[in-house]
């Protein structure tokens, strides 16, 4: 194929397209340049259905390449990328998010697409181009897929909208909104907020709706003039007609079924009686030899098509739900705080057989979590995780590392929290949420949001309002998209079998995030609009039973957590404080048991559990930092004492009077009396009471007095002279008796 290019204005940017040039053996392949962000797409389908599985096999990969952003990984001994980052997985989790329901529900067929990110600019989110890459692959390919979609970002500025907002113009905006869409129809959409209306939450979707039409008929323009014809799916003539008469004793078998009776409110029940149908289905087939295993497994998964049947007949025609709530009926809602004993904070949100518990633990701003991405490079002061493990749905599953489900579910409460969370200033702390799902039928990454906003209340994390979450359904009649139910708080039943997953979360005021999923095709702006209104009144619903288990965050922390003391110094004493090496902040930590973290700003924040330990290290950061005043009075140990470099003699002793602050006491400031020698009056660990009598910050001196602490003998009262250093340290000229200060 020879070089296409194509190019359109988005958002005062060219949005080139490139078919042709890589990937050539990819079944579909594109470059996609915006600014100066460049990424690939390709789709690849194995061609064959596989045998034995009852699920469409589609991989979506996103590849960070470090070299884009012009990095190279920090870590010392490892320095080419290793697993996805959670950047990454959830980018890979939006473009299948995006595409997957445009495939068909029956497809067998292993595909993958993939995107690598090629070049980075630091100004345009790779996002944007990913989604309209993976597009064009998918769409000049031979797989059957009923594209093509656009993805737009929408941002808030100054009450503007901005379409593709920069990085930079991100920080400044109050939404941070993603939809993907056909023509007409939203399939996925991803949003965070700081507390937006639901009109006005509803008016940026449509703005993005507006062109993500343009954006389509573009993607639409090159598919006709690139694209390959469809691959048609290879039919075996001998298995299709095992197939039709494996589907004929299905339909037998559920002939003398009522499925409606399967629905029942308690889940292990409802999949106690679907597990018993389906192994009597199984036994039937296995009693004729000429169905073979696929062929059985096939039969088996008709039932979960004909459950879908009978519930989408259960909503749309008799009006009911499984469980026989009203369509806008939350289940039964319970909510606990201060569950565990030593932990910071905990939370427990029950939501029907959905329930999780969140836990907080506060730690010292250095707990931050460094960030070092294609993408992002800094820390990171506030993270929730969510842990799904396989009890939670009766079930057996191997406990392995967070798959892209959980990072994505911890991603999505993450966001929804961090608009309420208190300024680094007000709360230093690093806080980290882990939420653990006790059971789940349904929506337990909402009920995560609700468990981690009692946990941080608990934890007297000064929230600015409590954040809740529901998660919307939808019951779409296929053959006419007017005749649809819109449902509140849906349980498992009716996620799996219905055609919408729209979790939106937020406080009284408004929304801070969404996460739409559809399961086929796309729905319509108008079924978006009401289902923002419905989930709030829901989510007040919820917030008033949180209110009852803690109406605000608790005034005191924990007395397990640690405590923050902060302190202002000099900018230019930091260096005295650190030390050479670290030695003077590494003592300080070691002998006070605390942790210590420095901003440039000069701000010391001490970390700890020992009340005492924290003023300790405090008063010797004063110390360190403190100006050495003439006419103060310490009391410091003597550490040296100064001879001279031709007869030894004893010329003064060396005091400190604060870490790292020394200052010398002449042997004629000693005493009133005449002296032969210091060591006569004070010794080495001796400690002393001096007086400042002059400091010289040009020459790094300062000089003490003991005498001047002393009455005045008789003899004393006329001869005495004001202090002169030049008097006194005329024989001195050729010693350096003052040591520097670090």
């Amino acid at each position: 194929m020879s070089i296409k290019q194509f190019s359109m204005e988005v958002a005062g940017k060219e949005l080139k397209v490139e078919v042709g040039k890589f990937a050539k053996q990819a079944h579909g392949a594109c470059t996609v340049t915006y600014g100066d962000t460049v990424v690939l797409a390709t789709a690849v389908t194995s061609g064959q259905p596989r045998e034995g599985v009852d699920y469409f096999p589609l991989m979506v990969d996103y590849e960070e390449r470090l070299y884009a952003a012009g990095k190279i990984k920090g870590s010392r001994f490892i320095k080419r990328e290793g697993r996805a980052t959670d950047e990454a997985i959830l980018t890979a989790r939006l473009i299948d998010r995006s595409i997957r329901p445009l495939f068909k529900e029956s497809a067998r067929d292993d595909i993958q697409v993939v995107i690598t990110v090629l070049s980075y600019d630091g100004i345009n989110d790779p996002d944007f181009p990913a989604v309209i890459g993976a597009s064009v692959a998918l769409g000049i390919s031979p797989i059957v897929w009923a594209g093509p979609l656009a993805g737009v970002q929408v941002g808030r500025i100054g009450g503007e909208w901005v379409l593709n907002s920069t990085v930079e113009a991100k920080q400044k905006s109050d939404l941070d909104l993603f939809v993907a869409g056909s023509a007409d129809e939203a399939i996925m959409i991803e949003a965070g907020a700081k507390q937006i209306s639901e009109q006005d939450m509803y008016e940026a979707i449509e703005f993005a709706g507006k062109h993500i039409r343009k954006i389509v008929a573009f993607v639409d323009d090159i598919i006709k003039k690139v694209g390959s014809p469809k691959r048609e799916p290879v039919t075996d003539g001998e298995k299709e007609a095992t197939r039709a008469q494996v589907k004929e004793k299905v339909h037998q078998f559920l002939a003398k079924k009522d499925l409606a009776n399967v629905f029942d409110p308690d889940k292990s029940k409802m999949k106690a009686a679907i597990e018993s149908m389906k192994a009597e289905l199984d036994l039937m087939l296995k009693e004729d030899n000429e169905v073979s295993k696929d062929m059985r497994a096939i039969g088996v998964s008709m039932i979960e098509e004909a459950l879908e049947k009978a519930f989408k007949s259960l909503v749309l025609e008799q009006g009911k739900r499984p469980d026989n709530r009203k369509f806008d009926e939350i289940r039964e809602l319970s909510a606990e705080v201060a569950l565990l004993p030593r932990t910071h904070g905990s939370g427990l949100f029950s939501r029907g057989e959905t329930q999780v518990l969140s836990i907080v633990t506060l730690g010292a701003p250095g707990d931050e979590q460094t960030l070092d991405t294609m993408e992002e490079s800094g820390t990171k002061k506030y993270m929730h995780h969510y842990n799904f493990p396989g009890y939670c749905v009766g079930e057996v599953k191997p406990l392995r590392g967070p798959g892209r489900r959980e990072i994505g579910h911890g991603a999505l409460a993450e966001k929804a929290l961090v608009p309420v969370l208190p300024d680094s200033t007000q709360f230093p702390y690093t806080i980290r949420v882990v939420s653990e799902v006790m059971g789940s039928n349904g929506s337990s990454s909402q009920a995560s949001i609700c468990g981690s906003t009692l946990s941080l209340m608990d934890a007297g994390v000064p929230i600015v309002a409590p954040v809740a979450g529901i998660a919307m359904g939808l019951v779409l009649d296929d053959d006419n998209k007017d005749n649809y139910r819109i449902l509140t708080d849906i349980q498992g039943i009716e996620d799996h079998s219905g055609h919408m997953d729209f979790k939106v979360a937020g406080t009284r005021d408004g929304i801070t995030a969404i996460q739409l999923d559809i399961k086929l095709g796309g729905i319509s702006y108008k079924i978006v609009k009401e289902t923002l209104v419905l989930a709030k009144e829901a989510r007040i619903k919820v917030l008033d039973v949180m209110k009852q288990a803690i109406a605000e965050p608790r005034a005191d922390l924990s007395p397990y957590a640690p405590r923050i003391t902060s302190l202002q110094i000099d900018p230019d004493k930091i260096r005295d404080v650190i030390g050479t090496g670290g030695k003077i902040i590494n003592e300080i930590i070691d002998k006070c048991g605390v942790s210590i973290d420095i901003e440039q700003t000069g701000l010391v924040m001490i970390t700890s559990t020992d009340e005492e330990g924290a003023k300790k290290a405090k008063a010797w950061i004063e110390n360190i930092v403190k100006e050495i005043e003439i006419g103060e009075i310490y009391e410091g140990k003597v550490i040296q004492i100064v001879k001279g470099k031709d007869n030894g003699s004893e010329l003064g002793a060396i005091v400190e009077l604060l870490p790292g602050k020394d200052g010398m006491v002449h042997i004629s400031q000693v005493s009133h009396e005449r002296i032969a020698k210091i060591t006569d009056v004070i010794n080495i660990g001796d400690t002393v009471k001096v007086k400042v009598m002059e400091v010289d910050k040009e020459r790094n001196r300062i000089s003490l007095s003991i005498k001047e602490l002393l009455p005045r003998p008789a003899f004393a009262e006329k001869s005495d002279r004001p202090y002169s250093r030049d008097r006194n340290d005329r024989n001195d000229k050729k010693s350096n008796f003052f040591r520097k200060n670090n």
